[in-house]
């Protein structure tokens, strides 16, 4: 199970720091000219910039903190939070009248859901 949490963990890790570092990268209106960023448009460039840092930093947090020994309980709390961002993520599409991209947010969800429990339950880094 450890070896199931790590590849989940490691496969949140690279979609979050490329969604994240997309969302740092690239300025509003490029976000919004890309098929799934629509969404973009309802949020202010400042926010947009917030939720891509918050996204790198989760998935940061995910992968460094055990893999270097150092503080490893903020693994589930990095899963944890970018739980939380999926849920506003479902809100938002959902508001939007988006159904494909909750989809891929409820995946996500699950899956950081996932990491969260196992670390924090059953199978902490130790």
């Amino acid at each position: 199970m450890n070896i199931v949490l790590w590849v989940i963990a490691a496969l949140l890790a690279l979609v979050f720091l490329g969604a994240g570092g997309a969302k740092l990268a690239q300025s509003k209106e490029k976000l919004i000219a890309s098929p799934n960023m629509a969404w973009a448009e309802d949020f202010p460039p400042g926010a947009l910039k917030t939720i891509g840092a918050l996204e790198v930093l989760g998935a940061l947090g995910l992968i460094l903190p055990p893999a270097l020994g150092i503080v490893p309980v903020l693994a589930p709390l990095a899963a944890a939070g970018l739980a939380v961002s999926m849920i506003g993520a479902i809100l938002t599409h959902a508001r939007r009248k988006e159904s494909q991209p909750i989809v891929i947010n409820v995946v996500l969800l699950a899956l950081a859901l996932f990491v969260a429990w196992g670390r924090f339950g059953p199978y902490p880094f130790t």
